[in-house]
């Protein structure tokens, strides 16, 4: 089978071993003149390019009567290689944008209370992928719930653990035992000094913002759980989403189900599912809010792709006052869950030099690993 490759020197060298496959006299000096002939001859005139590799190529008469043949044939099967490859690029790039479509309806229906009246078939994940492990951006609309429930449980086990901080004291009579049995292992064992511990009073206070804008519209609403289930655990926390421009939404994700908070939001944040202008959505934060939320018990945690339509020296400008009053800044993509994944658009690039931890966020394991940074 003829494989097509990325370069005509590359094509050359595989026509050249396609011929050694049928008796002709080949080898490494006839691959070499046949490379140097690329760069004299107009290779784009098919007869130009076929003459200087018929000169190069053909050493007798048998091989010259079989060598218009076997060029027709494999370049022509060469040709069907590419179109069948532009074919299968452009019906998985239809098969994913569907994809896409079928989840992103399928959110909005799980959102709206609705169930799916329709199956919707999404095959881009492998049988045996643990739910945990699933793409945000693949689960189907039967596992929906069940992906909420498992985020809105790790969320508030971390928010737990969080508050749950203990220091070693000995005016409180509360047992430490781990340090108690540490302290007597010079002893022999014997319980010579006892130590307590109490509850640390914890000052540690975070600022979430969730990029709510269309190119994160298959992550938001997951991202959006997390914060909410937090948030009812952990009171020392200040919520914003933005897009365009910036929303505080601390007050709009209480006393509601997280259902009604998202249906609200949906409806009401100017510019949800919009474009992405970062830069001017972080001044208005640091402008209206870092004076008063900001300081070194603080950590920011925004979630976002890093796409920016806007202003790049903006956001640089934020996002180095952010990092300056705050206690650590991490920065959650869902698209760094993709090995091939490199922060190299403007937005991001421009944000880098002033993260602290930059992470995944495009499934529930990696949302289990934000423990680890705050």
């Amino acid at each position: 089978m003829i494989q097509r490759k990325t370069s005509l020197s590359e094509n050359v060298i595989a026509f050249c071993r396609f011929l050694r496959g049928h008796a002709f006299t080949v080898g490494v000096q006839e691959e070499a003149l046949a490379l140097e002939a690329l760069g004299v001859i107009s290779f784009e005139e098919k007869d130009n390019f076929k003459d200087a590799l018929r000169t190069v190529l053909v050493k007798n008469v048998q091989n010259l009567q079989k060598f218009d043949r076997l060029f027709d044939d494999y370049w022509k099967e060469l040709e069907k290689a590419i179109d069948s490859k532009i074919k299968d690029s452009e019906e998985a790039k239809l098969r994913k944008q569907t994809q896409q479509e079928a989840t992103f309806n399928n959110l909005k229906s799980w959102i709206n209370g609705k169930k799916s009246e329709e199956e919707q078939e999404i095959a881009s994940y492998s049988v045996g992928e643990s739910l945990t492990e699933k793409d945000f951006s693949t689960i189907p609309d039967d596992e929906l719930e069940e992906v909420m429930q498992i985020i809105k449980e790790i969320s508030k086990s971390l928010a737990i653990s969080t508050n749950r901080r203990h220091l070693k004291t000995n005016k409180h009579k509360l047992f430490d035992l781990r340090n108690t049995i540490r302290k007597n292992l010079k002893t022999g064992g014997e319980l010579i000094h006892i130590l307590h511990k109490k509850p640390k009073k914890n000052r540690l206070k975070l600022v979430m913002l969730c990029d709510v804008s269309k190119s994160m519209d298959l992550y938001s609403a997951f991202l959006i759980q997390f914060i909410f289930a937090f948030q009812s655990v952990y009171r020392q926390i200040e919520t914003f989403v933005f897009s365009n421009s910036l929303q505080r939404i601390t007050h709009d994700l209480k006393n509601k189900t997280f259902q009604e908070s998202m249906r609200e939001l949906s409806h009401h944040v100017v510019g949800w599912s919009g474009g992405t202008q970062i830069g001017l959505s972080l001044q208005q934060f640091t402008d209206d809010f870092s004076m008063q939320l900001l300081d070194k018990q603080t950590i920011v945690l925004i979630l976002s792709d890093g796409w920016d339509v806007g202003n790049v020296e903006i956001l640089k400008e934020s996002m180095q006052t952010i990092q300056q009053k705050s206690r650590k800044v991490i920065w959650l993509n869902p698209l760094a869950g993709n090995p091939k994944f490199s922060p190299n658009v403007q937005g991001m690039a421009a944000a880098m030099p002033f993260i602290d931890v930059f992470a995944s966020a495009h499934n529930v394991q990696s949302l289990r690993q934000i423990g680890k940074f705050i």
